[in-house]
């Protein structure tokens, strides 16, 4: 009788450890399953700063950061105070470009939340542009855009490139920054808003993506 008790211990025990090692065959397949649909799902951005409704900065891997500015940028030549002035001009009057092909001009031009000039300023575009091109009107920029808002406010980043103005979007190179944006390296797109032909006056739309 001992024996067939022991018989049916054994019996129970093979039977007990199989359902255990099936469970856990089970609990290895969940999870398998599990990492492969956690791996399909995209990629979560942790916000890191924000800005009003035009600034957010990403973390990224080693150490870096990515940043999405959104603005408008308002270049007033005329009026009693312009925000654009020239600063010189082909000596040789005898050639004209309807381009303005050599001319240069001092800016200072106000970038705000949205379109609307009475918008938050967020900061401003201060350098030179110049008209580069004699068949098209092409503008080379050489701008810092300052910022004055949220947690941006003192930081910089620089725009040196190709600006064809009259083309409706155009895209141009990011070549450094300061404060939060030091060592920046991106794009900007640019899209004309509104723009008067008789005086120049232009209101821009501005998407960058900082690197930094």
């Amino acid at each position: 009788m001992f024996s067939i008790y022991i018989h049916t211990l054994n019996r129970e025990t093979k039977h007990t450890n199989h359902k255990k090692m099936s469970m856990s065959k089970q609990n290895v397949l969940v999870l398998a399953l599990l990492l492969m649909f956690a791996m399909l799902l995209p990629p979560i951005q942790s916000l890191k700063l924000k800005a009003g409704n035009w600034g957010k900065t990403f973390p990224k891997k080693n150490q870096e950061s990515e940043t999405n500015l959104q603005f408008y940028f308002h270049d007033t030549l005329s009026g009693k105070n312009p925000s654009v002035v020239k600063i010189a001009e082909p000596l040789d009057k005898t050639q004209s470009y309807v381009t303005r092909f050599g001319t240069i001009f001092m800016a200072d031009d106000p970038l705000t939340e949205t379109y609307d000039p009475k918008s938050k300023l967020v900061g401003r575009a201060q350098g030179i542009y110049a008209s580069s091109c004699q068949q098209e009107i092409g503008l080379l920029m050489s701008l810092s855009y300052v910022f004055v808002d949220g947690p941006y406010n003192g930081s910089t980043f620089t725009l040196v490139g190709k600006n064809s103005a009259a083309n409706p979007v155009r895209e141009m190179p990011i070549v450094g920054g300061t404060g939060l944006f030091r060592m920046a390296r991106g794009y900007a797109i640019a899209k004309t808003h509104w723009v008067d032909l008789t005086t120049g006056d232009a209101i821009v739309g501005y998407n960058v993506t900082l690197i930094h």
